[in-house]
């Protein structure tokens, strides 16, 4: 086969080439040039393809920032676009502080510690100033930094639960913003100005002057602030497995038990070390299939009260009870099982202020804070939004992420969560009860809240763009003999809400009090999302067993309907 060289997509290649400021990136990049000027060898059109694919734009910034696959070109993940985005955010933050500090966090990933020591060369070269926390540390650690140092932004260097080929950049604002991550219109701002940087020979980097804290001077007191959202004179009697999925977050969590009283968790030995190959997962998100097998076989050989797991970045948190019905033994709770017992937890505890979560997350979070007689915020998905609810006391969202302290971190915190739900789970358990007899008492009191989702994930993009299509054009009208009421375009935005991709249907039919279907693209991940809720009403504790039955059987037939309207 005779191949056709692009020769304007070799010339931009060599161009990266020319400038890219990593070893590792650069023979990359130039071993895929020499594949593909071999135009007569076999592996020829797939260098073209490749090339083609890391050169067919930019990786573009945004409300999550930057995250993506690592590797040369722009993409992908590496120095170069890194430097850029810091580049762009320099300009940005100088606006309003010529001379304002930059605080710059990591996570144990590949190239995580290079990104942010540039991160910190450009903000000096910039003019600002910029410390770097002192390793590979939690992203709430670093979201306390923002407001517990005054700093003008944060960046964090993660990217998350994603796959460990992938690395991210996520961008905190603080003044007036508070240490919140970026929403619009300050992620367009940014974006602007990282495509007008021109040659990398026009970002100024230092070769020093920034500043690598001590642990004395951020961890102790994130540690110190954590310890307070538990009351020192509750019960500690509680027995745990730990996971940290080969993330950051075993150090922290460990010192946070011990200074909070509580006994150390027994560590999931495998994964306990920071590892950016995540050898144990595929995914090393606690909500993927297979996730916390290790976990539920360690918890079955020690017999823990509960099992609990941190994301890589340890801001997400994974709670796991006993459960002998099951093969494993163990049943992992949804993050809105997780939310509602945090909010009852801080109920009880006469919590004061705006319970907020997201349009995808359960409405019994409305119910308990109607109940307590405080306030309820909806808001968009992500932190970003939630963290931005007036007067807020309490946020969550259903994807593990929960904020027991916004005064301190205001973000979601895997760590201060787990310090929260073992106070809780301590308490219930010197009253001889659990955290599922808890959850029993809610929805006797509120109703059945169940939940579902259907994750669609995807290679091609125009599966999601397709399937978006065809539910705008035939919106159902039916989904499990449910009747749909509303059929909610959310791009169009509202009073409440900022304009976002997604539509929402709210449903109603027999033995049910309410039902919502909320479908959305992932904002981080090639995945179509819908999030199915079905409210079905309990009069007593007698009657939990046929509601959960009758609550399983809908949330299957609705999932099952709304694949088949959107072509799935």
């Amino acid at each position: 086969m005779t191949l056709t060289p692009d020769t304007d997509l070799l010339a931009r290649a060599r161009t990266w080439l020319a400038e890219d400021p990593d070893p590792d990136t650069r023979a990359e990049l130039g071993h895929l040039i020499a594949a593909a000027e071999a135009c007569g060898e076999e592996d020829a059109a797939r260098a073209w393809s490749e090339l083609a694919e890391r050169f067919a734009g930019t990786l573009q910034f945004g409300t999550a920032g930057l995250r993506g696959e690592m590797g040369a070109g722009p993409m992908r993940m590496n120095r170069d676009v890194v430097i850029r985005a810091a580049a762009g955010l320099a300009r940005y933050v100088r606006r309003d502080s010529p001379d304002g500090l930059v605080v710059i966090g990591y996570d144990a990933r590949h190239k995580s510690y290079d990104f942010a020591r540039d991160t910190a060369a450009v903000a000096v070269g910039a003019g600002l100033r910029a410390v770097l926390l002192p390793g590979p540390l939690p992203t709430p650690v670093l979201a306390f930094a923002v407001r517990h140092l005054g700093a003008a932004a944060g960046v964090m260097v993660t990217a998350s639960h994603n796959p460990p080929r992938d690395n991210g950049y996520k961008v905190y604002l603080g003044g007036d913003f508070g240490g919140s991550q970026i929403v619009p219109p300050h992620d367009a701002g940014i974006a602007a100005e990282i495509d007008a940087i021109g040659g990398l020979d026009e970002v100024p980097r230092a070769l020093d002057g920034w500043r690598v804290l001590t642990e004395a001077e951020i961890l102790d007191p994130y540690l110190a602030r954590a310890v307070t959202v538990v009351d020192p004179h509750t019960p500690r009697d509680l027995a745990v497995v730990y996971t940290p999925l080969h993330g950051v977050g075993r150090d922290t969590l460990l010192a946070a038990f011990e200074r909070a009283g509580f006994p150390a968790p027994s560590l999931v030995t495998v994964q306990a070390d920071p590892d950016p190959d995540f050898p144990t997962v595929g995914f090393p998100n606690p909500e993927e299939p297979g996730a916390m097998d290790l976990a539920f076989q360690t918890g079955a050989a020690l017999g823990p009260d509960v099992i609990i797991a941190n994301d890589p970045d340890a801001d997400r948190l994974a709670v796991a009870v006993p459960a002998p019905e099951t093969e494993a033994g163990w049943r992992m709770l949804r993050g809105d099982e997780v939310g509602a017992l945090l909010a009852a937890h801080l109920v009880s505890k006469h919590a004061e202020g705006t319970f907020a979560t997201t349009i995808v997350s359960s409405s019994l979070l409305s119910r308990i804070a109607e109940a307590a007689g405080l306030g309820y915020a909806e808001t968009l998905t992500g932190f970003k939004w939630i963290s931005r609810a007036d007067g807020l006391r309490y946020g969550y969202e259903e994807a593990l992420g929960y904020c027991v302290d916004p005064d301190a971190v205001r973000d979601k915190d895997g760590v201060s969560a787990a310090l929260s739900i073992a106070e809780l789970a301590a308490t219930l358990k010197q009253n001889g009860r659990t955290l599922g007899d808890l959850l029993d008492d809610l929805a006797v009191t509120h109703g059945l809240h169940a939940t579902d989702q259907l994750s669609v994930r995807v290679h091609d993009l125009t599966v999601i763009a397709k399937a978006m299509a065809r539910l705008r054009e035939q919106p159902p009208r039916s989904l499990a003999g449910l009747r749909v009421d509303s059929a909610e375009d959310l791009e169009q935005g509202s009073a409440d809400l900022p304009p976002t991709d997604g539509l929402r249907y709210r449903l109603s039919g027999e033995g049910i009090s309410a039902a919502r279907v909320v479908v959305r693209p992932s904002g981080t991940e090639p995945k179509l999302k819908c999030y199915l809720e079905v409210v079905v009403p309990v009069g007593s504790g007698d009657a939990l067993t046929a509601a959960r039955e009758s609550a399983e059987r809908l949330l299957a037939l609705v999932k099952r309907d709304l694949a088949a309207a959107a072509g799935i």
